[in-house]
């Protein structure tokens, strides 16, 4: 077991635990039995890798595009200066991947949501407690003196401030949600019990097992996603999804993470005391070692699906430290040698002509996942009990290398699954694989690169002179080297000029234009406008911030559907695969047990944020009509504003309990501060009289002039019929 449980950080090679733990089953097979296993595995994966070539291809052009070199079969004309490549590619896929990214790890938050479903089954969505309960009180007591005989049973509710009669007071800075635990264990220690249904009084204690299960099912995806590193394989995945039109992630499998611990000895002196956790993990598969079912359209189609491995002799050495690997074969295969061939495509791939003999020799792993027909399991020789049909199917997963089984095991998954997500860019339906950001502007690169090559090669002629030189009116034997003075002799007496300079005419301007035109279309056809990944010069109403607002949300439409596909063959999945691995492996303490539902929120994050807060705003200020806020929950507004401005509701906001206080502890503020201003507007009449506190008033200085300082003035002089009109 000690073996079993020691950890890697290659990717490659995460395992199962044993049978006991992880329902895997080994298959014992007899060895006529291994090797005709071996050739089914080997047969399988030449299909895939032959029903592939197609889709290599693809991929090859879509990577020269996206790297700028042109392909080893162009060929150019010797009049052909200039081979230079204009990498729009490169500038398309990374927005592309940059919108995906930001859609996904934009928002704070991951993009996969755990919800209770509308009628849970096996879990109560609501519940309260049963009114009349003994020994606790199901509403808030009056407050009463207190006094010395023994006090009254007290209610979940009852607290207070120590010396006011209640015998469990608030701490400083505490909140009635913050006491849940002491309420728990009083509830338990009383022996009641809950009622299912919502609480027909709202002072009556209510809970929701189901919301708190999905809840808690949430925050444990997240934080093993973020824990195990998944966010860097799943960018890597973007990446390939933008540039070859297919993202592959593996898993989640387990994986033993090493937390760094100190803890104090008896002398008090700190010790490194680490410790192995069991976490889920995921890995990033790229395209190229993929291959899946030629017959299948999506993973779920797929009978089997096999994953090439590149290994060294210390990588392959350490498979034998895993569950259910057979030492004896891996011992045979080191013996017979590397076995890794490289492909084709790897040739193009590589940046440099090194070649095996001067590299690490690498051995070939096949990793398979598939489906066996019992009735051809039992003629290899497998045993299955007697209750399998013929009819019926076998799930394994075996690793072989220079035609030795390695590993063969029964899927330990628990229900059955293929362990790998493959989500397309743009979805081909009657393609395994997708279509990328690449293949789809393919044309309009070429063109664009054609036209390029055209206007400097022509520039090379426009931008120079062209001599034409009549030989026979010169002196013989003289040198052709033009430079400024060069003296041409001629012959006596021989009209007409010797020497005529010819200007090739200039035609860069349209190579250029139709280079210009061919970008747009590389715009139509990616669905990206260059505007929208930094494009200088924007003119007409993209001056304006609501134009350019409303290009840009034109431009969303396009990666809108991609985001579905994201949604759709990514998340979701990957969010159900955690799921059904804490249902299976998860030992923490954490309530996890409900009846409950993924979704991925990926197209939730594609509103823009500022649009999306400007109508919750709108909408929370229409909320404030006295006819219209008892149909509304505040609640749930103010928590959508705060998720569009990238805050954690769960960190800032009051749960109903808290807020009730807080709106208490606030009226009784606003109470306290108007008492004060009106017993200090009445305290200053008085003193207008006779001064504050009754204290007799100052008499005013008024001066030399008796104007207290002030300038005098002529005033308003009384007219004929007013007082103090002398006549």
């Amino acid at each position: 077991m000690a073996e079993q449980n020691e950890s890697y950080e290659n990717a490659d090679y995460l395992y199962f635990e044993p049978e006991e733990t992880a329902g895997g089953l080994e298959l014992d097979l007899e060895e006529d039995v291994r090797n005709r296993f071996v050739g089914l595995v080997q047969d399988r994966y030449a299909n895939a890798e032959q029903a592939r070539d197609f889709d290599e291809k693809r991929w090859l052009t879509a990577y020269h595009n996206f790297r700028g070199i042109y392909s080893k079969n162009v060929r150019f004309r010797e009049s052909e200066k200039s081979k230079v490549f204009v990498k729009v590619t490169k500038t398309k896929v990374l927005a592309a991947f940059g919108q995906l990214v930001d859609v996904i790890f934009g928002t704070g938050q991951f993009p996969i949501g755990v919800r209770e479903t509308r009628l849970p089954e096996g879990i109560a969505k609501y519940i309260h407690l049963e009114a009349g309960a003994t020994g606790i009180e199901t509403s808030a007591p009056e407050y009463t003196a207190p006094v010395e005989e023994e006090m009254k049973p007290i209610s979940p509710y009852d607290v207070g401030y120590a010396g006011d009669g209640r015998d469990k007071p608030l701490k400083p800075g505490e909140t009635l949600t913050a006491t849940k635990d002491v309420l728990s264990a009083a509830i338990e220690e009383a022996g009641v019990q809950f009622s299912q249904g919502a609480s027909p009084d709202p002072q009556v204690l209510e809970r929701s097992p189901a919301k708190e299960a999905a809840r808690n099912m949430q925050i444990l995806i997240h934080d093993q996603i973020e824990e195990s590193g998944g966010s860097s394989e799943l960018r890597n995945a973007l990446l390939e999804s933008a540039l070859f039109g297919t993202g592959i992630v593996k898993g989640p499998f387990n994986y033993n993470k090493t937390l760094s611990r100190w803890t104090k000895d008896d002398e008090g002196e700190r010790v490194y005391d680490p410790i192995d956790v069991r976490v889920p993990r995921i890995e990033f598969v790229s395209i190229w070692d993929f291959f899946p079912d030629p017959s299948a359209t999506s993973i779920e189609d797929c009978e089997y699906i096999v994953h090439r491995h590149k290994m060294n002799k210390s990588q392959l050495r350490a498979l034998a430290k895993m569950p259910f690997f057979n030492k004896d074969a891996i011992r045979e295969c080191l013996q017979l040698g590397p076995n890794y061939t490289e492909k084709d495509y790897e040739h193009e791939l590589k940046d440099d002509q090194r070649t095996e003999e001067y590299g690490v020799a690498q051995f070939e792993v096949l990793e398979y996942w598939g489906i066996m027909d019992a009735e051809y399991a039992r003629e290899v020789g497998m045993e299955l009990p007697d209750e399998v049909d013929d009819l019926d199917e076998v799930q394994v997963n075996a690793w072989v290398s220079n035609n030795k089984l390695l590993r063969g095991v029964v899927n330990p998954f628990t229900p059955y699954r293929l362990p790998y997500n493959a989500f397309p860019y743009e979805r081909n339906p009657y393609s395994f694989f997708g279509i990328g950001v690449a293949e789809n502007m393919d044309d309009s690169q070429q063109i664009m690169n054609g036209h390029a090559r055209m206007a400097i090669d022509n520039l090379a002629l426009a931008g120079s002179l062209v001599f034409d030189v009549d030989e026979s009116a010169l002196v013989g034997g003289q040198s052709m080297d033009i430079y400024p003075g060069k003296v041409f002799r001629r012959q006596a007496g021989m009209p007409g000029q010797a020497i005529h300079g010819v200007k090739f005419p200039n035609t860069s301007q349209e190579n250029m234009m139709m280079f210009d035109k061919f970008r747009q279309l590389a715009d139509e056809q990616t669905g990206i406008p260059s505007y929208s990944h930094g494009q200088t010069g924007v003119q007409s109403m993209t001056r304006t911030a609501s134009g350019m607002s409303m290009l840009l949300g034109a431009a969303s439409l396009n990666i809108k559907t991609v985001i579905k596909n994201v949604d759709d063959f990514l998340l979701r999945p990957l969010g159900e695969a955690y799921y059904q691995w804490n249902m299976q492996f998860f030992e923490g303490e954490l309530d996890i047990q409900g009846d409950l539902e993924v979704h991925a929120m990926g197209t939730n994050s594609l509103m823009q944020k500022e649009v999306r807060s400007q109508r919750l705003t709108m909408f929370l200020q229409t909320a404030q009509n006295p006819a219209i806020a008892p149909f509304v929950k505040i609640s749930k507004i103010v928590s959508e504003l705060a998720y569009s401005l990238d805050l954690d509701p769960d960190e800032i906001l009051n749960d109903p309990e808290e807020a009730a206080i807080m709106a208490q502890i606030i009226g009784a503020q606003n109470v306290g501060q108007g008492n004060g201003e009106s017993l200090g507007a009445a305290g200053q009449q008085p003193g207008a009289m006779g001064g504050p506190q009754g204290a007799p008033q100052q008499p005013q200085e008024l001066g030399a002039t008796g104007t207290g300082g002030g300038n005098i003035g002529t005033g308003i002089v009384p007219q004929a019929g007013e007082s103090e009109f002398t006549g």
